[in-house]
């Protein structure tokens, strides 16, 4: 029989005629990692979610966090933060359903202010977009005047209306190197401590961790040579691997390729074989020649690579559920459609000014 991709196996699961026909195509690919008795239950979710979409021309956009049965039954488009917010900018659906957590909807309603954006999950947050504001941000330019602000995408919009240029975890040292080619000696990198660390690594620029600006605090940028200014904003999964996790493995299984998601400790990446945004570890798990690998990143993710690469092995190691992406579900998502709830507004003013930075952030890419 030939094998089917991701893609493929949706539409054959949308094109299905009965829940029946839904459960023995989502059974193909996802026996491993999810219990046939959960499938069962699920594909009849999956199957008024699809049918409700076409009638309601309504486009799904799921992370590479979701849960397996949702990330491969019922998602139209399926990526890292970087994808989807390319792929929400053209579309063209009445209803974006974006099961993510709260500020990739945003991301949605800034690139799509005439179209309707509904979150599945009400109080799908982020430690990560929760540990600084607008307001932070005006105070750290009061502090650094005429320094550009990076704000990380895994931010809420009142930081990116705040914000320069808006970058991912794929694109972030090219845009800290776009605005050094433009003659800036500083960069403001908000708000990923670690992340702003392996860019500093990356780029070879040093980094500096000013304590919390007050409005009346004041810097002098005309005095610093060419420097990162960070903040100390951690994502709660990516913070909990430790070096001690690689070095058990790899005294156990050391042939095993480490690959690292660079919201981990700078130790941890240097530690790993590789770092890289969630596409770019999909891809290199795809292309590797090693019998085995090991995910440090959200473990969701790692069951939909394994369901998509049944022939390498992956270590069920070190993995972390982010609480907020565990809120989404595929009840709530048809909820969500059902119902039209829970839908993403913001005020005009904020998403003019936010999608300037994430324009910029596109035409970088």
């Amino acid at each position: 029989m030939m094998k089917l991709n991701t893609a493929e196996e949706i539409r054959a699961i949308e094109n299905a005629d009965s829940p029946e026909e839904v459960y023995e195509l989502m059974k193909a690919r996802l026996c491993k990692v999810v219990p046939e008795f959960e499938l069962f239950y699920k594909a009849e979710l999956a199957f008024k979610i699809n049918k409700l979409k076409k009638e309601l021309n309504a486009v799904i956009l799921a992370h590479n966090y979701m849960e397996p049965a949702l990330y491969h039954s019922v998602s139209d488009f399926r990526g890292d933060s970087l994808e989807l917010a390319r792929i929400s900018a053209k579309s063209d659906a009445d209803i974006i359903i974006f099961c993510g957590v709260k500020f990739m909807a945003e991301t949605a309603k800034i690139l799509n202010p005439s179209r309707k954006v509904l979150l599945p999950a009400l109080k799908a947050g982020c430690s990560l977009a929760e540990s600084i504001t607008g307001e932070d941000v005006r105070n750290l330019r009061k502090q650094f005047p005429g320094v550009p602000v990076v704000s990380y995408v895994n931010t809420y919009a009142d930081v990116k209306a705040e914000t320069d240029i808006c970058c991912t975890s794929s694109n972030a040292a090219a845009v800290v190197q776009y605005l050094a080619g433009q003659g800036h000696k500083q960069v403001i990198f908000l708000p990923d401590e670690y992340l702003a660390k392996n860019v500093a690594v990356e780029t070879g620029m040093p980094i500096i961790f000013p304590s919390k600006p007050s409005a009346d605090a004041k810097g002098d940028p005309a005095n610093m040579q060419r420097v990162i200014i960070g903040w100390h904003g951690r994502c709660e999964v990516h913070e909990k691997f430790t070096v001690d996790d690689i070095k058990n493995v790899r005294r156990q299984f050391p042939d095993t390729v480490v690959l690292a998601h660079p919201e981990c400790s700078p130790e941890v990446v240097a530690a790993s074989d590789f770092s890289g945004s969630t596409r770019a570890m999909i891809d290199y798990v795809k292309n590797i020649a090693a019998p085995r690998y090991l995910l440090l990143t959200e473990c969701a993710m790692g069951d939909n690579v394994a369901a998509e690469n049944p022939e390498r092995e992956m270590l069920r190691l070190c993995s972390v559920r982010c609480p907020h992406m565990n809120l989404i579900t595929l009840e709530d998502t048809l909820a969500a459609l059902e119902k039209k709830q829970y839908e993403i507004t913001l005020p005009e003013d904020i998403i003019a000014r936010a999608r300037k930075s994430l324009d910029r952030m596109l035409e970088i890419g």
